[in-house]
């Protein structure tokens, strides 16, 4: 397949505008877990240009349930592990994955300029750490975040609301897996889905979910 081939076909699915749109696009996913393997796959999948993908954990036999990872990949650096599949699914897309830990320090560094950040870590205090350094240090970038996909209650609860002029939050906003609620696959992609069609509404151009 060659790169006029994959324009072309991406070409006649979105309009000539939109591809063009995504094709310029740059968005970081932090986390590649559950919501940050979806996220990154949905957004290849649409052509966008340039993805960073942030994470500082290994492949383990836990993340088969739900995260987009294989057996042979076992022990291998989400990052790098990601950016093998995706490379396969997206062979155009620019991947730059980086094997850190992110901290309150090292953010407004390594994100710099990034016009879109998709929070999608599991503990809510890297979630919340992320969210403050994000909108307080980065006042050019849109977040896209997420709460609440545990346990197995109806998809239907899981929504897209805009919470601050920059900030989008996905997820039901209650469920938790303290409360002794597993992470189920399909629950956990809904909410994926959610944050990787708010990611691009907002690389379209668009700020409503």
């Amino acid at each position: 397949m060659t790169r006029d081939e994959w324009d072309a076909a991406l070409t006649e699915r979105h309009g000539k505008a939109l591809h063009e749109r995504f094709s310029a696009g740059c968005a970081a996913v932090c986390g590649l877990g559950g919501l940050g393997s979806n996220i990154a796959i949905h957004l290849a999948r649409a052509g966008v240009g340039q993805l960073r993908l942030f994470d500082f954990d290994t492949v383990d036999i836990s993340n088969l349930n739900r995260q987009q990872y294989f057996p042979d990949q076992l022990g291998m650096e989400k990052t790098a592990a990601l950016a093998q599949t995706l490379r396969r699914i997206a062979p155009y897309c620019k991947i730059i994955a980086q094997t850190v830990r992110l901290t309150p320090e090292n953010i407004p560094v390594l994100l710099q300029g990034i016009p879109v950040i998709c929070e999608a870590f599991d503990r809510a205090d890297q979630k919340a750490m992320l969210t403050e350094t994000v909108l307080t240090q980065l006042p050019e970038a849109c977040l896209v975040a997420a709460s609440g996909m545990a346990g197995l209650d109806s998809a239907n609860a899981i929504r897209t609301r805009r919470i601050l002029p920059r900030f989008y939050l996905c997820g039901d906003g209650q469920s938790d897996i303290a409360d002794g609620m597993g992470l189920i696959s399909a629950r956990v992609a809904v909410c994926a889905a959610h944050q990787a069609n708010m990611i691009l509404r907002l690389l379209a151009g668009e700020s409503e979910p």
